[in-house]
């Protein structure tokens, strides 16, 4: 039987994102697909132009859409994330790169488990805790907190290694005509734009394994 393999083009810093990797894990819940459904995680990086430095994020926000758009983002993602059993602080999370950690990604997902501990443990740093995901000691931490080997993300983070892999992954985006993230793709498709709620996930999840499983080879 041919597993579903799906492509999820995310960022960690993206609260929508982090919306639909918790519907998108639920979804597959429901429909019982967990062992036959693999995501493989792409990288998007809202903010190129953000450092390992720490900046505002409202004014970053608000200097992008415009005034009060923080505080409405913050209003409605508050009350969609309490649903979802996310505790977003955005009094905490701060403007940074993300190349680290689409690169720490990346690397896990070379390793033999996939990367979703990693990406849960880093939307939860990042949204909840307020922590520096640019910064390569805390992202080495945070590996080890997802089970993963200290030590190689050190020596992975030290270089430049699936930097190339991320740049390319944002431009494939762009030629896929995706231009805002989450978006889950089968096969070149897009099958689920944004974070849709968990029954249309479902639905749609269902539909596409039904396809896959039923196609005449």
């Amino acid at each position: 039987m041919e597993q579903l393999v799906l492509d999820i083009w995310s960022d960690v810093i993206c609260p929508w994102c982090y919306l639909g990797h918790v519907r998108l894990k639920e979804a597959i819940e429901i429909t019982g697909l967990g062992d036959e459904v693999s995501l493989r995680w792409r990288a998007f990086q809202l903010d190129p132009r953000a450092t390992s430095t720490p900046g505002d994020l409202r004014q970053a926000i608000e200097q992008k859409y415009g005034p009060g758009a923080f505080d409405a983002m913050a209003t409605r993602l508050d009350q969609l994330g309490t649903e979802a059993g996310i505790n977003y602080r955005f009094d905490l999370a701060q403007r940074v790169g993300t190349m680290d950690a689409h690169r720490l990604i990346q690397w896990a997902q070379n390793e033999s488990d996939p990367p979703d501990a990693l990406v849960d443990r880093l939307f939860r740093a990042y949204f909840t805790e307020g922590a520096n995901i640019a910064d390569r000691h805390d992202l080495a931490d945070l590996a080890q907190d997802a089970g993963l080997d200290r030590a190689g993300a050190v020596a992975m983070l030290a270089g430049d290694e699936y930097r190339e892999i991320v740049v390319n992954d944002h431009q494939e985006a762009i030629e896929n005509g995706i231009t805002g993230v989450p978006a889950l793709l089968f096969r070149g498709a897009l099958i689920i734009p944004g974070a849709q709620d968990v029954d249309t996930m479902a639905r749609i999840l269902t539909r596409v394994h039904s396809k896959v499983t039923t196609a005449v080879p």
